[in-house]
């Protein structure tokens, strides 16, 4: 059995009360009834650390980037299967340092304990077994090879899957989730959070309203987990990139409610922010450590920031276009959007994108090789950002076959 954080018992939704959302009414599991809680009994915003168990064996954290990358190296294949052909050609990549199938499926169990008895955010047998194709453990153990513990990979695990549980429930249809009156059912996610701050009558109906969905029930306890591993500035970034985010699903949802197709220099501004730009920039606080706020701030760190989370984002644009253009509701991505633009071929536009991220990579590259010499922390944090979009890429290339594509 995993072992289980000793932190106290989650949030439990309050009597019901004027629900908030206005979104298409979704079957919630049904949860006991409490009493409603005192403002005085809110937990506190950021608490004490938990205790944490043994840390798990992990490789010494690279300090350096690693060189300049080259095009799709031919990787040798493993356990009978031929990797090269999970590969996109001529993309560039590195593999991950770290891709521990054991400890992938003890985070696994553990979020799925968590998803199931402490937020009930997976209800019937069709979403648990979506849980599990989707593999998040395998994520974060590739993504996180400098992870200070378990339980750091496991507060990883538990934020990534509330960002998704957000954009299934609000974003995608097949859970009810519309364009239509998006950007009020995000602001109410982002209280989530980062608590509302209001009247003592009205904190019980907020607390109703989080506990009656289960992504917000979802994105409060893994923030609150989060907490307990983070420093007060490392979440407070956190809570500022989930907020882009949310900006980027609106403009999404903006251009699918228009019929209008972005050009490719704002479809590539929407992704800047519509992007795992949250999952890449925990990767500090993951490992242990904290990279000052004034140096993450700095308008070189924040290049290095974005061309990595965009470069990471774009690979998921080419793995999942495949999938995306079978389904009959409207997906933009940036070989879509270069093919509208263009007036080229969708085969065209999908090495067009692959050269865009390279050039992305060989960018981000670039800029680490001259930062990291500068300071000890920038360069584990550069690193980091490196390990993540190793492990990124590995995770999608993991799916081709079930989920993703390598080709149109």
């Amino acid at each position: 059995m995993v072992p289980v954080l000793d932190v106290p018992e989650p949030l439990s939704p309050p009597e019901p009360a004027e629900i908030l959302l206005e979104t298409p009414e979704l079957e919630s599991p049904e949860v006991p009834e409490v009493p409603l809680p005192e403002a005085a009994d809110l937990p506190e915003p950021h608490p004490e650390p938990a205790p944490v168990s043994e840390p798990v064996p992990v490789p010494e954290p690279v300090l350096v980037p690693a060189p300049r990358l080259e095009p799709d190296p031919e990787p040798a294949a493993q356990d009978g299967d031929d990797a090269s052909s999970r590969r996109i050609k001529g993309l560039k990549f590195h593999p991950p340092l770290r891709d521990d199938r054991a400890l992938a499926d003890r985070v696994n169990e553990r979020l799925m304990e968590w998803a199931e008895k402490e937020i009930e955010l997976y209800p019937g047998d069709e979403l648990r077994a979506m849980f599990l194709a989707f593999d998040p453990g395998r994520s974060v153990v590739m993504c996180h090879p400098d992870a200070a513990s378990f339980e750091h990979l496991v507060a990883a695990g538990m934020l990534y899957i509330g960002e998704n549980a957000v954009d299934d429930y609000f974003c995608e249809p097949d859970l009810g989730g519309s364009p239509e009156g998006l950007g009020a059912r995000l602001l109410v996610a982002q209280t989530a959070i980062d608590p509302l701050h209001t009247a003592k009558e009205q904190v019980p109906k907020w607390l109703a309203g989080i506990a009656s969905h289960p992504a917000l029930r979802s994105m409060r306890s893994a923030m609150n987990y989060f907490e307990r591993i983070a420093t007060p500035a490392q979440a407070h970034r956190y809570r500022h990139d989930i907020c882009n985010l949310y900006l980027g699903y609106c403009a999404e949802a903006a251009c699918i409610q228009t019929g209008r197709t972005p050009s490719v220099w704002e479809y590539l501004a929407h992704r800047q922010f519509n992007n795992f730009r949250p999952c890449l920039t925990i990767t500090d606080a993951v490992g242990g450590y904290e990279l000052p706020a004034s140096m993450f701030a700095r308008p070189d760190v924040q290049r290095a920031t974005g061309l990595a989370s965009n470069a990471s984002t774009i690979v998921n644009d080419l793995f999942s276009l495949r999938k995306e253009m079978a389904q009959e509701r409207v997906h933009h991505s940036l070989p879509t959007v270069i093919a509208d633009e263009e007036d080229c071929g969708i085969e065209e536009a999908f090495q067009k994108t692959i050269d865009i991220h390279n050039e992305l990579m060989d960018d981000f590259e670039s800029l680490s090789a001259l930062l990291a010499p500068t300071d000890p922390v920038l360069a584990r944090y550069l690193a980091g950002l490196s390990n993540w979009v190793a492990g990124n890429h590995e995770w999608h290339s993991g799916l081709v076959g079930t989920r993703y594509a390598t080709s149109p």
